[in-house]
């Protein structure tokens, strides 16, 4: 039998992926699972927003549309970005794909040359890495420790650049940590690239609209329009508008890069799926106001959250800006042994003890490149929680 290709050696399938199996596979077998691993809002898709898809369907608006998006959903994301963030785009500098995750995968594929560096700040996305060694360029992360917020420095960042950085990655509020930049943080950061015109970046604002306790968000071509001719803005409206199903991806940029990405997806895709198209209008261009209500309810639940593993032992988690993620340090358990002898050498072992005896899925931290910590979601429920919290308190007191 031939070889698979030899790049599938270089990284491992998403973390966040096997967690999703393996829960769904306990949860077929009868046991209850509490899911805090999947970050996904529990909130409905509005109703407004479904509608729209219905009269997509009964006017048979289900057939091809441009690869790129239809001009009515480009027209409505270029009213987003005027509105949200001070951006203005053209239609030719937007792009629609099926997903953020995509679109971000086929924004590396035009952006990158084989052995080109790309920078991440860590703890990062989990799919990041492998995105970047598919395009053949090379992953260079840089540590963002609890005790700065988690969040990348000017100084590190200038050290880490070289001659054969091409591209970083920016993601705020982040997915794992809930980490957002303020305007004056995020300043200090396209300052230094702006010293280095070579170098695209890749803000990825998906969390955008869930932010909390007064934080403005800032996106790094708002900050700086000096570098507005090498950033592309990415958002979608899986995670504000609860439309993760739905599969909807954009991205304003210059010209030269949204046609680029345009040219991949001519041979990758064919086009986001029409009727989600006719939702994501909806979404973008109805009522805003349920946003910061949403945000509000998250906001209550971090609160919550973070005290109740603040009080369990080996925990230590801080109060992120956004998202809707905690991603508390176990270090206190790390070296443990549980009361069946099984011993906790790190995240992924302590991961799948608190799925298999306490029935809390969570995402261990090596799976965003950072230790020892996890990754909780708590787009979930309150009741949850609370049950969540009781369940880990009881599995954690087992380590000794």
């Amino acid at each position: 039998m031939s070889d698979l290709s030899h790049i599938l050696d270089r990284f491992q399938p998403s973390a966040i992926s096997v967690i999703f199996s393996l829960t769904s596979r306990l949860k077929e077998e009868g046991r209850d699972i509490i899911d805090l691993g999947i970050g996904e809002p529990d909130f409905p898709t509005p109703d407004h927003v479904k509608q729209a898809a219905i009269d997509a369907i009964e006017g048979d608006f289900t057939r091809y549309t441009p690869v790129d998006g239809i001009s009515a959903l480009k027209s409505a994301i270029s009213d987003k970005f005027s509105r949200d963030n001070g951006l203005a785009y053209a239609p030719n500098q937007i792009v629609v794909d099926a997903g953020a995750k995509p679109l971000l995968f086929h924004a590396i594929q035009a952006m990158v040359n084989p052995d080109d560096e790309v920078i991440l700040p860590v703890p990062c996305w989990t799919s990041y890495p492998g995105m970047v060694l598919l395009a053949g360029a090379r992953p260079v992360t840089i540590s963002c420790p609890e005790d700065k917020g988690f969040k990348l420095q000017a100084d590190d960042l200038e050290k880490a650049i070289t001659d054969g950085t091409r591209l970083i990655m920016l993601n705020s509020p982040s997915n794992p940590t809930g980490a957002a930049y303020s305007g004056e943080e995020m300043k200090a950061l396209t300052d230094v690239l702006m010293r280095h015109p070579n170098i695209w970046i890749i803000a990825d604002d998906i969390y955008e609209h869930i932010v909390f306790d007064d934080f403005k968000f800032a996106t790094p071509a708002s900050v700086e329009p000096g570098l507005y001719d090498r950033t592309l803005t990415i958002n979608g409206v899986s995670k504000a508008y609860s439309m993760t199903g739905w599969r909807i991806g954009y991205a304003g940029g210059p010209k030269k890069l949204i046609g680029g990405i345009v040219k991949v997806l001519s041979q990758s895709a064919g086009n986001p799926c029409s009727i989600s198209q006719a939702a994501a209008i909806a979404a973008l261009q109805g009522p805003q106001d349920y946003l910061a209500e949403r945000a509000a309810v998250f906001r209550e639940r971090r609160d919550f959250l973070v005290a109740g593993l603040n009080n369990i032992n080996g925990f230590s988690c801080h109060a992120p800006e956004g998202a809707f993620y905690l991603f508390p340090s176990c270090a206190g358990l790390i070296g443990g042994v549980t009361s069946d002898g099984q011993k906790i050498n790190s995240s992924a072992d302590l991961a799948t003890y608190l799925l298999q005896d306490a029935g809390v899925a969570v995402v261990p931290g090596s799976a965003f490149e950072y230790d020892p910590n996890i990754r909780l979601s708590y787009a979930t429920s309150m009741d949850n929680l609370k049950l969540a919290c009781d369940r880990l308190e009881k599995a954690c007191h087992k380590i000794t």
